[in-house]
């Protein structure tokens, strides 16, 4: 294993892991030997290339991860990167559920990261859709039709702040859960504040 690019302060992740930490360890072991740096960020080992994120490691109930930040560009020649969800633009996972399955694909990964670091060297970025491509769910729509000062304030709010209270509206099935949602940001966007600011 590489010691020396070890970050002591990201140990306890890997020490407090009651699932996944062999998995854990193995993922930290390849993306260390790819030469990254590794940082915490968002609670998990962060593994970057010239202050670049380039691969996040998380773990859940059914499977561990490793999460590409600009996913969406590799060409996954092996058909091995999943979108968690359909919001999600950029970032792709590689999952794993056994010590078995990272050792085996051992090669693989490391292609995936040394590719991961030849688009972050060439200045790649994802095109992400603008907030207008975003659906606006009727509830919230009726609130910017009967507050213009509501609307200025949304619009003026930067791109990723608008997708976040779009994406956030949209998610309730219920209608009454949708307007609840809009009410409750209401006095936030007017404040020109973000939803998690």
């Amino acid at each position: 294993m590489t010691q020396s690019r070890m970050n002591p302060k990201i140990d306890f992740f890997f020490n407090k892991a009651k699932k996944w930490q062999e998995e854990y360890e193995q993922l930290r072991a390849l993306t260390l030997d790819c030469g990254l740096t590794e940082e915490l960020k968002w609670g998990c080992p962060c593994y970057t290339f010239q202050d670049a994120n380039i691969v996040l490691m998380h773990g859940f109930k059914e499977y561990c991860a490793l999460l590409f930040m600009k996913g969406a560009l590799l060409k996954d020649t092996k058909n091995i990167l999943v979108q968690q969800t359909e919001n999600v633009q950029a970032a792709r996972q590689i999952r794993f559920t056994s010590v078995k399955e990272i050792v085996k694909m051992k090669s693989i990964i490391k292609n995936y990261i040394k590719e991961a670091i030849e688009i972050e060297k060439a200045g790649l970025k994802v095109k992400l859709k603008k907030p207008a491509e975003f659906k606006i769910v009727e509830e919230f729509k009726n609130a910017l039709n009967e507050m213009p000062e509501l609307k200025t304030a949304f619009y003026s709010l930067t791109p990723g702040r608008q997708r976040a209270y779009l994406l956030y509206f949209s998610a309730p099935k219920q209608s009454k859960t949708r307007e609840a949602r809009v009410e409750k940001c209401m006095k936030q966007i007017l404040n020109g504040k973000g939803l998690n600011d």
